[in-house]
């Protein structure tokens, strides 16, 4: 019985290894690995192309109350963006110029509802959802509304608002990816 945990301790040690080896590889070889459920599960990879609508980008949060409750709530992991928050992978759908509102019945970018932007109330375990609301604006130059268009449950914009143009640190896309 023994010599089997020992197998077994060995094998987990070789795979945990292996894993946080290939994370390192991933992040210097600018891959990342999406296993959320707002985008298809997969790999991105780091592309050189400006932020503009419809491209993905991966961003460092803000250190803000909306994202401490997310943290909490495991909406988002914790990492290594200040305030101990995890980076976010979302798409862009408006940018400066575009005129934005953000209620309860969902987003509208110059004036037309995108699909899966309604606010939920409450999550799955019935916490209240954050409720940002957003009058009509005009966006500037350096502010992006940010969100998922594939999975309505997201944590994205309609529970955060606005990200700036400072907090988006790439802009990937998908290399390998399954599902949805």
């Amino acid at each position: 019985m023994r010599k089997i945990r020992n197998i077994l301790a060995g094998i987990v040690l070789s795979v945990s290894a292996g894993i946080f080896l290939l994370s390192i590889v991933f992040r210097l070889t600018g891959i990342y690995y999406n296993n959320t459920p707002s985008f298809p599960v997969g790999f991105y990879k780091i592309v050189d192309e400006p932020v503009g609508k419809g491209a993905y980008v991966s961003f460092c949060p803000p250190q803000d109350e909306v994202f401490d409750i997310a943290v909490a709530r495991h909406y988002i992991s914790a990492g290594n963006c200040p305030g101990g928050y995890g980076m976010l992978l979302k798409r862009v759908f408006a940018q400066g110029g575009d005129t934005v509102s953000i209620g309860e019945a969902g987003i509208r970018v110059n004036n037309e509802l995108l699909p899966n932007s309604a606010q939920i109330s409450a999550d799955i375990d019935g916490h209240e959802m954050p409720q940002y609301r957003l009058g009509e604006k005009m966006l500037g130059d350096s502010e992006y509304l940010l969100m998922s268009d594939v999975n309505p449950n997201s944590f994205d914009a309609r529970y955060f608002g606005l990200i700036a143009g400072l907090q988006i640190q790439h802009v990937v896309e998908p290399f390998f990816t399954w599902g949805y």
